[in-house]
């Protein structure tokens, strides 16, 4: 049956179990999940023992099953079981005709008084007796486990209000510049007060004169102009005078009435400004106030039904989810029921349309007939006027009636509008602190994405490093390539001197060589090598490598710099935190052991000038130095001569060591070659190496840098992120907080 039903409030079911002796009950109660007992005591005998017993160890609400026979019940049977701490009697519905108003009456009432045994004459309670019979019941302080109304109420009161100041202590935390929380402490602070019941529609649709129809006297002014420019409180005061009303305007701004009227004793009419006035200030004073209503009276006017400004403030008034009830005001302009009809109709079906409701409450009046036959009649007594009014055959007088009816039942709590009334005035604040909730849930939301986004920032600005370093790298290959160049074209220039200066026919060099020794000057080709080939190219690679460092320096410090300005760009509040530690971690940018410029200074072209002409003497003198001038001659001979018959002739001549030595003379030659390239590919290797280190160097600063630099944002975001993370959660617990009070107000009637 739930299942099917189309109600969005969560009702929770009660589980009933039936027993039959007392040890059933207790268990029923205490391990079996009952929420009420129906003990069905048969033909029991012992009914002092069964009761004593049942009613001292249950604590839940315990409903007696009576068997009644033809020949009627006596009231003792019915009573004792009440008096005992039954919560109420179970009978068939056939047995129903058994109760008069009389016994009704004297079993709820007379519940302390000897009672004596009473046949039951038939009869069928009228409704007005069985009210009466509830009131009564529902007065008592406690029945059997089940708290009277009040009390239920009082005690969600409480609980509602710790709640809705934990809610607000939230808020504020969430959204510290939300001017709206004022509204949830208001409706905090007055959620014990009466039902506020707010009148609200567009000027000149007859509000003040509604209220007076309601109040039945003319307290307020009407017209046809905007009468009322502020929020007005309408509130029960006992006169004793002949005054009508006393009025005040108090410190917080409420201007308050006090009047005599008896529907204020229940409840607080507050009249507004008005929607589509010309002073803007009263529409706001209006617009703010619908968060605190109860229950807001939508007064529509019959010449001008559901304007354009009206939808436009239902639709605000349904961000609240408030209940409203509609009056067709002046509705005696109508010539006919068909036109009645017509309006109605469409009022109706654009209210649904429009709030997506499936119901709407809605009342055709003429408050200014109403207030005249209120004005004009001569009644003591509210039932006086009851009969005037159903006497009345104009039928809007009547359907003031059936309106004013609406709302007395909602000041009765022991109807189902009664029940709604009290569940409205609980809902208010909920309502209130849900749509606040929400709204921090949503810019949380928005606070985290930035929040997030803030903290991907930084770490992709972090992680950017790696971009810059494969920049680098890439740029530090060109660097690389044209040391190498210039290594390589100095190698080959110093390969082919090597070449052209280990020749036979250098007949010079050769005799500097062999017959000078080791007290020989300087060589043209060592002092080539070291003033032609060697000098020029080290100040070359020198400059180079001064450019290539200068480069690491400048690219470090440029890109220190775009990541600073990207921080700051980005979290101006934290620069000047930040500025004198970014720029003390600028030094640490240009932190550089410079490892190929040493490679260069620890290469003396000198040294190796003087290798060069020691590995040119010993090949000279390795390839001569055994030889005897003959032999020498010849061996130089041949080395000029060509191959002929002449060569042979040559050979005859000198002795067999000429011979040798000259055919090794290639391979000495070569031994050379291959030292300068070995000597010239070590230097290389260690330029490049140099210059590897001096790169990996520079791109460690620069993480290094960014490392420190971006720590302070990193924490701020990630300390932001922590925060908003944090108040989501809290915000998600007040919200559930906040369901399940809704859920209890939503159960009222089956407490």
């Amino acid at each position: 049956m739930m299942a099917d039903t189309k109600s969005e409030s969560v009702v929770l079911p009660l589980v009933a179990r039936n027993v039959k002796t007392a040890s059933a009950a207790s268990s029923a109660s205490t391990s079996e999940g009952a929420d009420f007992i129906i003990c069905d005591i048969g033909e029991e005998k012992h009914m002092d023992n069964l009761a004593s017993s049942m009613f001292e160890d249950v604590k839940i609400p315990i409903f007696v099953k009576l068997h009644l026979s033809g020949n009627g019940l006596t009231l003792d049977d019915a009573s004792r079981w009440i008096k005992y701490g039954a919560s109420g009697l179970v009978i068939g519905l056939k047995d129903l005709d058994l109760f008069t108003d009389g016994l009704l009456n004297q079993l709820f009432s007379t519940l302390s008084a000897s009672t004596k045994d009473t046949k039951v004459e038939r009869g069928i309670p009228n409704k007005v007796t069985l009210e009466k019979m509830g009131n009564d019941f529902f007065r008592n302080e406690r029945v059997a486990g089940f708290l009277k109304l009040e009390d239920k109420e009082k005690q969600l009161i409480e609980t509602e209000r710790v709640v809705l100041l934990e809610a607000v202590n939230v808020i504020r935390k969430a959204a510290p510049q939300m001017e709206e929380v004022s509204l949830l402490l208001d409706a905090t602070s007055q959620i014990d007060e009466p039902f506020l019941l707010v009148i609200v529609g567009e000027f000149s649709t007859g509000k003040s004169t509604f209220i007076n129809a309601l109040l039945g006297k003319r307290y307020l002014k009407e017209g046809v102009v905007p009468t009322t420019n502020e929020i007005t409180f309408l509130r029960y005061s006992e006169s004793d005078s002949d005054e009508k009303q006393r009025c005040e305007r108090h410190p917080d701004g409420q201007y308050i009435c006090y009047i005599p009227a008896p529907i204020l004793k229940e409840m607080i009419i507050v009249d507004t400004p008005g929607t589509n006035v010309i002073l803007q200030r009263q529409q706001r004073l209006t617009e703010e106030f619908i968060p605190r209503a109860d229950l807001l009276i939508f007064v529509i006017s019959a010449d001008r039904p559901l304007t354009e400004s009206e939808v436009a403030f239902l639709r605000y008034t349904q961000q609240w989810r408030k209940k409203v009830v509609f009056v067709l005001n002046k509705s005696d302009i109508y010539q006919n029921d068909l036109e009645l009809q017509e309006a109605t109709s469409f009022i109706s079906e654009n209210v649904q349309k429009f709030l997506n409701a499936e119901n709407v409450a809605l009342y055709p009046i003429s408050a200014r007939s109403a207030l005249e036959s209120k004005l004009s009649a001569s009644y003591e007594s509210a039932k006086e006027y009851t009969n005037l009014l159903v006497s009345d055959s104009r039928w809007r007088v009547g359907s003031f009636y059936k309106l004013e009816k609406f709302l007395y039942s909602f000041l009765d709590g022991s109807t189902s509008m009664g029940m709604e009334r009290v569940k409205l005035k609980l809902e208010t604040p909920i309502g209130i602190a849900e749509r606040l909730v929400s709204s921090c849930e949503t810019a949380l939301r928005q606070d985290c994405e930035d929040a997030n986004q803030d903290l991907n920032t930084v770490l992709g600005i972090v992680s950017s490093v790696k971009e810059y370093a494969m920049k680098m790298e890439g740029d530090g290959i060109s660097w690389r390539r044209k040391i190498l160049s210039l290594v390589d074209t100095t190698k080959s220039r110093v390969v082919e001197l090597t070449e052209s200066s280990l020749q036979l026919s250098n007949l010079d060099l050769v005799a500097a060589y062999v017959f000078k020794g080791e007290k020989s000057a300087t060589m043209p080709a060592t002092s080539r090598v070291q003033n032609d080939i060697l000098g020029p190219a080290l100040l070359d690679a020198n400059k180079l490598l001064i450019d290539y460092v200068s480069w690491l320096h400048s690219s470090n410090d440029s890109q220190g710099r775009l990541y600073r300005e990207s921080f700051e760009k980005r979290w101006p509040s934290l620069v000047y935190l930040n500025t004198q530690m970014t720029l003390e971690r600028f030094d640490l940018l240009r932190k550089l052991d410079e490892q190929c410029l040493k490679v260069i200074e620890n290469f003396s072209a000198s040294s190796a000038s003087k290798t060069f002409d020691q590995e040119i003497r010993e090949v000279f003198l390795g390839t001569f130095g055994g030889l005897g001038a003959a032999g020498l001659s010849a061996s130089l001979l041949t080395s000029v001569l060509p191959t002929t018959l002449e060569d042979l002739l040559a050979l005859g001549l000198c002795s067999a060591g000429g011979l040798l030595a000259i055919s090794n003379f290639p391979a000495r030659r070569q031994v050379v070659v291959n030292k300068v390239n070995k000597t010239v590919d070590a230097l290389a290797r260690d330029l490049e190496e140099a210059m590897q280190k001096d790169l990996l160097d520079t791109v460690t600063n620069m993480e290094n840098f960014i490392n420190i630099i971006s720590k302070p944002y990193q924490e701020a975001a990630q300390s932001r992120l922590d925060k908003i993370l944090k108040m989501q959660d809290e915000l998600s617990a007040v919200q559930g907080r906040l369901r399940m009070l809704q859920i209890e107000i939503q159960n009222l009637h089956t407490l």
